[in-house]
């Protein structure tokens, strides 16, 4: 049989040790040396069956574990004893308000407190039993009222024809609705139980029509003046019905029977009946039954027509042609029209009668203290969306966040691989965690994190990590917790932290080769561009030359000695175009055999460009090969990176056109003419 476990909480070793003495034999023990400790503990879900908790302890002190317990609501399920030499009535008083079970003063005597403890444990294991026995007695009487309103359902509906799906559907429909409706607006303020008893009174709807003569209610034709009249009066018998079930009024479910009964006819415009109620005079409740009622009908066979696609059903009510309806209940049915569709068409009843009870019988219990049921879902809830969280996410750092008490908690994976504990209180105080970050990345993500709404939790931000003597860029996601109260508050957040350091540098590397000539490893046309823009925005006031060349006769080398020798000889010219400048000054391989150089300078370009030509004419494996430049000055031309091309395109064409093998400076007089232009090369020195 497994042993049940006890968490004993205290500062002091000794204590510790004593009280594991006197319980290890019938116990499994485990201990925590202050309150931030015990409550990672029972965060983790480890099994604690009873706390032995000290009241003055460091960092978090016995009364801060209490309220961090109750704040959780693990007091409902988790016995706590305190085990204290502060016994002043005030503490007592204090430790008993917050929940504590017992109390022990010191010194204490063993067989005092291994009689305390067992009391304790039998006590809570009772108090759990009966509320298991409550639960499914309240969940058994819901279930007998439940088929017992089905019963009388389809009674009305067996008179009237039905096919006995039109309870079921008019339910489910409503249930979808109501749904909806508390996510759109808080106009109504509608809880789940009371969404759970609307869907159920639902059923009633239309139980004034046991009183209809059968002829009028299964006439196959339409209705005379006479014949309508009468129909109409069903809503209001149905609602005296219930009306004179008197021991009953004070009963929500018949209250909501009783509106849905008398106003389910009446329409949003004031035109329905019987009394001809508008807009919010209609009890939410009779305007979402209204509104499934009509659906349903349409899409069902009736003996007085066939039935409508779901298609036709929903344009003919968003068009106004069966009544007026609430604009935002129109709004829920056309947002959700698919999901209506595909829960009537699947749904067999049996399912949505079980839940809805299920959330009644657990609401009923709550009001009989029976927490540990609705603190159990709730504490299911969040496992199951942890999981789901960390399962999708493999190799990363996980952590969980929580303000009251401040504290971090990490993944033992995580905390080793960040040289860290796996809890940490204070985090906004403790320097090793701080300096994982800088201090702009910690504040936007505190703030985005408080930005964040129960309807969008998540937070992705790209950010740098220090760890390990090195920085490393990562991706934190996060998705915040809030509490289920009516106006939600933000509790803290899980997250997990993703290494994508490899991922980065492959981005920056295919960055590079993106704006690389892939032969020579120069810049290609767009990226040298782009740098040239931006130098010469800014600094306007420096000196810059463009030169623009290209291989004479590429095409008689390629022709001779191959494509492949031509590459080699392309790769060659890339090299030494690199050797010949400074790294601040841009090379690049425009395309084919043409290439072009960005200088900065300050005197003396001439002797700069002759130098360069000159380093570029080369002999390779027997094949002399030799270039012709036109170079362009940023004083003469503007800094722009299409004036400066442009000019050192017309000095490259006049030097290929005087005989190659030469450079050529552009001057203003090429635009027009190609006049003699100041030029140098092995005829003409510069």
């Amino acid at each position: 049989m497994q042993q049940n476990k006890i968490l004993i909480v205290d500062d002091s070793e000794m204590n510790r040790s004593i009280l594991a003495d006197m319980l290890s034999d019938e116990y499994e023990i485990i201990e925590a040396e202050d309150g931030i400790q015990a409550l990672a503990a029972l965060q983790k879900g480890s099994g604690v069956s009873l706390v032995l908790l000290d009241i003055v302890m460091p960092n978090l002190d016995g009364f801060g574990v209490l309220e961090a317990m109750n704040h959780n609501q693990w007091i409902k399920d988790t016995p706590v004893v305190i085990i204290s030499a502060e016994n002043s009535p005030e503490h007592m008083e204090r430790a008993y308000s917050l929940g504590a079970a017992d109390f022990i003063t010191r010194p204490f005597d063993a067989l005092i407190v291994q009689r305390r403890v067992v009391n304790t444990l039998l006590l809570y294991a009772k108090q759990k039993r009966l509320v298991g026995m409550v639960e499914e007695q309240v969940y058994a009487r819901e279930r007998q009222g439940d088929m017992m309103i089905d019963i009388l359902s389809h009674i009305v509906e067996f008179r009237n024809g039905e096919s006995g799906l039109h309870i079921l559907h008019v339910r489910t429909l409503t249930d979808l609705l109501l749904n909806c409706l508390i996510r759109k607006t808080e106009r109504y303020h509608l809880t789940m139980e009371d969404i759970a008893t609307i869907s159920t009174a639902s059923a009633l709807h239309d139980i004034g029509k046991i009183a209809i003569d059968d002829k009028i209610l299964n006439k196959p034709g339409r209705l005379t003046p006479e014949e309508f009249a009468i129909m109409k009066t069903h809503a209001a018998m149905g609602a005296e019905m219930l009306e004179k079930l008197a021991e009953h009024q004070e009963e929500p479910l018949v209250k909501r029977a009783f509106e849905i009964c008398r106003w389910h006819h009446e329409r949003w415009d004031g035109r329905g009946y019987p009394d001809g109620l508008k807009e919010d005079d209609i009890p939410i409740a009779a305007q979402v039954v209204a509104l499934a009622d009509v659906y349903d009908a349409l899409t069902s066979q009736r003996v007085y027509k066939p039935p409508f696609s779901h298609e036709q059903a929903v344009q003919m009510i968003l068009n106004g042609e069966c009544g007026a309806f609430n604009p935002l209940l129109l709004e829920c049915l056309s947002e959700n029209a698919e999901e209506v569709h595909t829960a009537l068409e699947n749904e067999s009843g049996r399912d949505l009668r079980q839940k809805k009870l299920r959330g009644i019988s657990l609401e009923t219990l709550k009001n009989i203290d029976g927490g540990a049921s609705q603190r159990t879902l709730r504490l299911l809830d969040r496992e199951r969306m942890k999981n789901s969280f960390y399962a999708a996410l493999t190799e990363a750092i996980q952590f969980e966040y929580t303000v009251s008490p401040p504290m971090v908690t990490i993944s033992s994976w995580g905390a080793r691989k960040l040289g860290l504990p796996e809890i940490i209180t204070n985090p906004r105080q403790d320097a090793a965690l701080q300096n994982l970050l800088d201090t702009n990345t910690w504040e936007e993500l505190s703030q985005r994190l408080r930005a964040t709404t129960p309807d969008h939790p998540e937070v992705r931000l790209p950010c740098q990590i220090r760890y390990d003597g090195a920085t490393r860029w990562h991706r934190v996601v996060t998705r915040s917790l809030w509490s289920d109260d009516i106006e939600p508050v933000f509790e803290g957040a899980l997250g997990t932290v993703v290494d994508i350091h490899d991922t980065h540098q492959k981005m920056q590397e295919l960055e590079q080769k993106a704006s690389r000539d892939p032969l020579t490893g120069l810049l290609n046309r767009a990226s040298a561009k782009e740098q040239i823009e931006l130098r010469t925005e800014n600094d306007p006031g420096s000196h810059f030359a463009l030169a623009e060349l290209d291989i004479d006769d590429f095409k008689k080398i390629n022709d001779r000695y191959g494509h492949i020798f031509g590459d080699e000889i392309l790769q060659e010219l890339g090299r030494r175009m690199k050797s010949s400048v400074r790294r601040s000054d841009i090379c690049c391989r425009a395309g084919g055999e043409e290439f072009f150089l960005f200088l900065e300078y300050n005197t003396d370009i001439e002797k700069t460009i002759d130098r360069i030509w000159h380093s570029l004419c080369f002999e390779y494996k027997g094949c002399r090969v030799t270039i012709s430049m036109g170079v362009a000055l940023g004083e003469m031309v503007g800094l722009s990176y299409d004036a400066l091309y442009r000019a050192a395109d017309l000095a490259l064409y006049k030097a290929k056109q005087s005989g190659k093998n030469q450079y050529i400076f552009y001057d203003p007089t090429m635009t027009g003419t190609l006049s003699t232009p100041s030029a140098g090369g092995p005829e003409t020195e510069s």
